[in-house]
């Protein structure tokens, strides 16, 4: 459903064009120092305001309504919402009878029988990952000192990434884009073989994010056409330390220590100014769609704050399960 993680629980809730969006984060450790200002660099990365975002501008102010005391997490599950203001749902009346070719219109109306709030893209919206950066600021002082960075390396199949977006505009089209995530000082051990392995633990995370349609570790689908000798990565000290990292941080599931490696790719804004074809439910006809509203023509540039904290929110859930393993064998 709405939820993530084992020990670290993450649940989030709201629609884009709702009263509210949030996140609840159950199973965080007591005395981490928290404040407002905590969450500003992040959140603020993931604004809009470059060229080829949504024109929709929110305050997004968190409002942290339990789990602090003090100044640090009390242990008790910790409940973070923000307002929606700067809405304009009227841009969304149609879309119940003219979904949108690409976005999840269609098969939101038809699973939750109608009664699924589409304004804005209601659940499904990118607004949501707010939620997600939000947790992801706390995730991140819970696997201090692990290090995470993430940044957009290419949109529209270019390296030049702000000419891409620029054309994209003109052409009253969108792009998409592949990002690149890493994480550093990462300890040894952590995920388990076959079903938590670190890699499915992170896809399974990093795909609930809209937009996102494939990832692969290391060197990826390179690996397909590398010979065995090419693609083993040497061990050179008894840390586990390799000359190269085309297993991107992780073997048999498992991190080796050496940085966490990992691509993204973010597929094209559904929502685009060109007139596209679609099915008119009512009159069971296809017809042209012209769609309203404002929209990123490349929201792979907002995407890589939302890779970091997913990344962190499963890095902060697999270091629990560890040290609960410690624990269990040192006892």
């Amino acid at each position: 459903m709405n939820s993530f993680g084992r020990l670290f629980r993450v649940s989030i809730f709201g629609e884009s064009h709702g009263k509210t969006i949030g996140v609840v984060m159950d199973g965080c450790p007591a005395g981490i120092p928290l404040s407002v200002d905590d969450f500003s660099a992040d959140l603020s990365r993931r604004k809009p305001g470059a060229k080829g975002t949504t024109a929709r501008h929110e305050a997004d102010m968190p409002e942290i309504n339990s789990g602090i005391f003090k100044g640090k997490t009390s242990g008790a599950p910790i409940v973070i919402q923000f307002s929606n203001k700067d809405v304009i749902s009227k841009d969304y009346e149609k879309l119940t009878a003219t979904p949108r070719p690409g976005h999840a219109d269609f098969v939101a109306m038809k699973k939750f029988g109608g009664y699924a709030d589409l304004t804005g893209g209601g659940h499904f919206s990118g607004r949501l990952t707010l939620a997600l950066v939000a947790a992801g600021v706390i995730a991140k002082k819970m696997i201090d000192p692990i290090q995470i960075s993430a940044e957009i390396v290419e949109a529209g199949g270019s390296k030049d990434i702000e000419e891409a977006v620029a054309q994209a505009v003109e052409n009253q089209d969108s792009i998409g884009g592949i990002v690149e995530c890493q994480a550093t000082n990462m300890p040894l051990g952590l995920g388990e073989p076959f079903f938590d392995s670190v890699e499915s633990i992170i896809s399974h995370i990093v795909f609930a994010i809209p937009a996102i349609k494939g990832i692969e570790f290391g060197s990826g689908f390179k690996a397909a056409v590398m010979v065995g000798s090419q693609h083993n990565d040497a061990i050179v000290d008894v840390s586990g330390k390799t000359a190269s990292n085309h297993a991107g941080g992780i073997n048999g599931g498992i991190s080796n220590g050496n940085p966490l490696v990992f691509r993204v790719a973010v597929k094209p804004t559904s929502s685009i100014g060109k007139t596209q074809q679609t099915i008119n439910l009512k009159n069971e006809q296809v017809g042209e769609l012209k769609i309203e509203g404002r929209h990123d023509a490349c929201i792979a540039l907002r995407v890589p704050v939302v890779i970091e904290a997913a990344t962190a929110i499963a890095l902060a859930d697999l270091c629990l399960i560890d040290q609960q393993q410690k624990r269990i064998i040192h006892q």
